[in-house]
Parts: structure tokens; C-alpha cells; sequence
């Protein structure tokens, strides 16, 4: 069930500039339970407000309370956390932009919510359960994003990363241990769920030396990457951060009035080859990822 539809709408007495198409976009992946949820958090906010009808506002509190949970005006954050967590956002949202593959962004904030989060970038996912050995490159880089933008502009980096990197830790483990996806460890997959090896490692010490010195290769070269087009896009980092400092809220229309159209027929997509300079013969197809990561990507405390 969609916003589209208008059942959930109907109920409610609503302001004229409530648009069903971008409630539709901004809750997509909802279940109806969630998108129900959502109605009467709208209707309690404008109620609060003593407002006599729900406006887009409200709606889109409303989503941001659901999806980031309690918003938290009264955290006091210094002006120098603010800018880190605004720049670390702007990170993730710019590589995930000029990145081919990669969930359009919907909406980034630096409105802290819920018990840790204090900034969260939400993705439009789509239906896909096959992913190339590019498409894991390129998520792993777009979830590094944020601490790489520390790194270019702050010359250090905070513990704000820190889901991040268990993330593309994951990920990284995934793609050479599960999906073979690495030409030295070769076409193998560890993959226990039923946990048939019982507490016995189905490879060699030495195997494992060579897993870890894999996985943190792939996570380098992601590293590289990333700052690579982040220099690149070093002005529009730069607009982005600044504006988001002062709305707190983005949503993808001012991006594309920021970034422009994501441009992938005209950007020259940089290649993990390029980074460290040695072409490996590509996946072309990859198993289906089982448990696909949340769409927002979060700055904990």
C-alpha cells in the first residue's frame, strides 16, 4: 500500500499542498502498518500545532519521526559538531549522487532523533537481488562517505562513522568470504547458516591471513575512491554542507538544484583498477544479498 492509493489519506482532513506523489516517494519501502503510522503521528503534530488541517509539514515530521524516531531539540550540539555531522551527511549524499548503481537519495538531515542518531541520509530503495562486484564497490563507498568527507576537510575524523564502518566491514567480509568476489581468495563461499562446519573453521590459518589482507585491500581501494571524487567534488561538498548547516533538512529537489541531475552518462565513473592500479577480471553476476542494509545510513553519538 501506497500513498497513492489515497485510503490512508482519506480520513484525514488535509491542506491543499499535501502531495500524495511525494508522501509516496519519501515513505517508499513502507509496509501499510508503518504508512498508517505515519497518518496518525501527522494528524497528533498539526493537532499539537492546534492546526485544523495536516500540511506537508506535518506529514513530513511525521516520516522523520517513524523512520529516525523522537526528534531531539533539546540535545545541545556544539557549532563545530554541527558542521562535522553536516559535512560527514553531505559526504554520503554526494558519492552516493555521482555513483552509478546507487539508491537515489530522498532525504538528508541534521535534526538529531531517537536515542543516537544525529544526522540520517534515507535512500529510495528499489527491487534488486542481484548486485556485480561494482554495484558492492560502489555501496561500500557511498556508506564511506561521510568519513572521508571528515578526512578532506578536517584533516581527522570522528567516532561519528563508527556504523558505517561496521558496515562496509560486513560487507567487505561478504564479498570475499560468501560471494567470491576476489581474485586471490578465489571462488569459494564460508557461507555456515545451518552451521554444518560446528565451531570449525572450513579453511587453513593461512587462508584467514590471506582473507583479512583481502578485505582490508578492498576496503583501502573503496577508501581511495571515495576521496577521490569527493576532491573532485570538492566545491559542491563545500554548497552542500553550508546549506544543510543552515535548513537542516534536504530533500531531493534541493539537491538537484545543488548537484544538478545525476549525471551518469557524462561523469567518467573512477574504477577500483585505477586506485590500485591493477585490473582484476570482473563478477559480472553476484548471489542475492539475503538481508539487503536499512536505507538510511546514520551519524551515531
Amino acid at each position: 500500500m501506497t500513498f497513492k492509493s489515497g485510503i490512508s489519506l482519506k480520513p484525514l482532513k488535509l491542506n491543499a499542498d499535501v502531495s500524495a506523489d511525494r508522501l509516496s516517494t519519501q515513505t517508499a519501502g513502507f509496509a501499510g502498518a508503518e504508512i498508517a503510522n505515519v497518518c496518525n503521528e501527522a494528524a497528533l503534530i498539526a493537532a499539537r500545532k492546534n492546526k485544523t488541517e495536516i500540511d506537508m509539514q506535518d506529514f513530513q515530521d511525521a516520516v522523520d519521526r517513524v523512520i529516525g524516531g523522537l526528534e531531539k531539540r533539546n540535545k545541545i550540539i556544539s557549532p563545530d559538531e554541527k558542521e562535522i555531522i553536516a559535512y560527514h551527511e553531505s559526504g554520503h549524499a554526494i558519492v552516493g549522487w555521482f555513483l552509478k548503481d546507487l539508491d537515489p537519495l530522498v532525504k538528508v538531515s541534521i535534526v538529531p532523533r531517537g536515542v543516537a542518531a544525529l544526522g540520517y541520509a534515507q535512500y529510495l530503495p528499489k527491487d534488486q537481488y542481484l548486485y556485480t562486484t561494482e554495484q558492492m564497490e560502489n555501496m561500500m563507498c557511498m556508506t564511506l562517505g561521510g568519513r572521508v568527507a571528515e578526512d578532506i576537510v578536517f584533516g581527522r575524523v570522528s567516532t561519528g562513522a563508527q556504523n558505517d564502518l561496521e558496515r562496509i566491514t560486513r560487507m567487505a567480509y561478504a564479498m570475499v568470504t560468501i560471494y567470491g568476489m576476489n581474485s586471490n581468495v578465489g571462488n569459494v563461499s564460508f557461507h555456515d547458516p545451518n552451521n554444518e562446519y560446528g565451531f570449525t573453521k572450513p579453511y587453513s590459518d593461512k587462508t584467514a591471513e590471506l582473507i583479512d589482507i583481502e578485505v582490508r585491500k578492498q576496503i583501502d581501494a573503496c577508501y581511495q575512491k571515495t576521496k577521490v571524487l569527493l576532491i573532485e567534488k570538492r566545491d559542491k561538498l563545500e554548497e552542500l554542507s553550508q546549506i544543510l548547516l543552515k535548513r537542516e533538512i534536504l530533500f531531493q529537489h534541493d539537491l538537484e538544484e545543488i548537484l544538478g541531475k545525476r549525471p551518469f552518462d557524462v561523469v567518467e565513473e573512477i574504477t577500483i583498477a585505477e586506485v590500485v592500479a591493477k585490473e582484476e577480471e570482473p563478477t559480472e553476476l553476484t548471489p542475492a544479498i539475503e538481508n539487503q542494509e536499512k536505507t538510511n545510513t546514520e551519524t551515531p553519538e
